[in-house]
């Protein structure tokens, strides 16, 4: 039986260590599959839950943690070799950039036979200033060349990795969208949306808005709640915003809030009905969208975004910005209103236009589910992973020597 080692940054809520626990799970008995996995910040939300309830047991490494730091990268390093040496996989996998680095570093020196890499988004722009993301480039085009295959969730990150940023050839670059488990997003809908609604006390009459994610300045709230005081401002319907999340910004934000007049709560349940409600993070992010008339995003920048492939298995309409992997995992103008990053004006008409057309919502509700069942269901992934191993596994001569 091969065995895989998966290695993950950080398991914080996010399709990353949703994507690596179904291939865990899922890719045995064919795969024998050990997770390693460094620790989530602080302000993130911990999927750690979502491992216990698939029976999977990761090997923790502390010393991996999303930011820079030498000593404690190179301690990360030395144990992901040890691991190595350990386990003896027939393929290494890792999942987003730092263990993407420390990871493929390891396994190249290890003489591991097959070595993939998965960009769950980049940071080669609105991330760091020029000079940081140029080191970033030149590391990820060394560590491509080291590499059996580059894995892109998007056919529009495909473009940006081979194209725009020269990470690799385009030909060294397989294309296997995320895959979740979207079934519970349309299961006793009904019961959810009233649950939610109950719990937040939104009247039968309000239009409820939601935006789903960490709060960090890549995913640029400041742009969804400059958009949302203009709606305050001019719509006669009655609209209850809700930021679902937690982060760096959460303070920052709230005080552009009470810059912009929006007043606003906090909590789950909240301390009072605000037009704007900061909910900290979630778990049944089911029953939100559920609770949910239009779900929104606002980012600069984006790999294939979960909460909009989520909103759609809950038949809500999307008012998004136009980034990234965007494009493959919504329907423009069938099930998301699109506008270029960073302008408030299109933005925020087209969530005006959502908030006081509900014939319109309804529309736009009605071919999301059946999409993103089709493109993003894990089972999909699983499948089209077991074709990718399988195929690069044949590629290895004398497979069992290489070891």
């Amino acid at each position: 039986m091969p065995r895989v080692l998966r290695i993950i940054n950080r398991l914080n809520l996010g399709g990353p260590t949703f994507n690596a626990a179904y291939l865990t799970k899922h890719l045995a008995p064919q795969f024998e599959t050990q997770l390693l996995a460094g620790v989530k910040e602080d302000h993130e939300a911990s999927s750690e839950f979502i491992l216990e309830e698939m029976g999977i047991q990761p090997t923790y490494i502390p010393e991996m943690q999303r930011p820079i730091r030498p000593l404690q990268d190179r301690v990360a390093y030395l144990k992901i070799r040890d691991a190595i040496r350990t386990f003896q996989p027939d393929i290494v996998h890792t999942h987003a950039a730092k263990a993407g680095a420390l990871g493929r570093l390891a396994a190249i020196n290890e003489q591991v036979p097959v070595v993939l890499h998965t960009f769950h988004g980049h940071v080669f722009h609105s991330y760091f200033n020029p000079l940081k993301t140029r080191t970033f480039l030149a590391i990820e085009r060394y560590l491509a060349r080291k590499s059996s295959r580059i894995i892109a969730i998007s056919q529009k990150q495909k473009e940006e990795l081979a194209t725009a940023h020269k990470v690799c050839p385009p030909d060294q670059i397989e294309v296997i969208p995320l895959g979740f488990d979207l079934d519970r997003f349309h299961q006793h809908r009904e019961e959810k949306r009233k649950a939610f609604r109950r719990q937040f006390k939104i009247a039968p009459y309000e239009v409820a808005i939601g935006i789903i994610g960490r709060l960090v300045p890549v995913k640029n709230h400041a742009l969804f709640l400059e958009a949302l005081a203009k709606v305050l401002a001019a719509t006669h319907v009655k609209v209850r915003a809700f930021v679902v999340g937690d982060g760096e910004l959460m303070r920052s934000l709230q005080d552009l809030a009470n810059r912009l007049h929006i007043p606003f709560t906090t909590g789950h349940p909240p301390k009072a009905i605000k037009p704007l409600t900061f909910t900290s993070w979630m778990r049944n992010v089911d029953e939100v969208n559920a609770g949910m008339d239009i779900i929104a995003l606002s980012s600069l920048n984006e790999g294939t975004p979960v909460s909009l492939i989520e909103a759609q298995a809950a038949n809500n309409p999307i008012v998004s910005t136009r980034t990234g992997g965007i494009e493959d995992v919504v329907l423009e103008g069938q099930t998301a209103l699109l506008s270029p990053v960073g302008e408030v004006a299109p933005f925020a008409r087209h969530l005006q236009q959502l908030v006081e057309n509900a014939e319109l919502r309804q529309r736009m509700s009605e071919k999301g589910h059946a999409f993103v069942m089709e493109r993003f269901h894990y089972q999909r992934l699983v499948e089209d992973m077991r074709y990718l191993y399988e195929r690069l596994l044949a590629e290895v001569p004398n497979l069992s020597a290489a070891r």
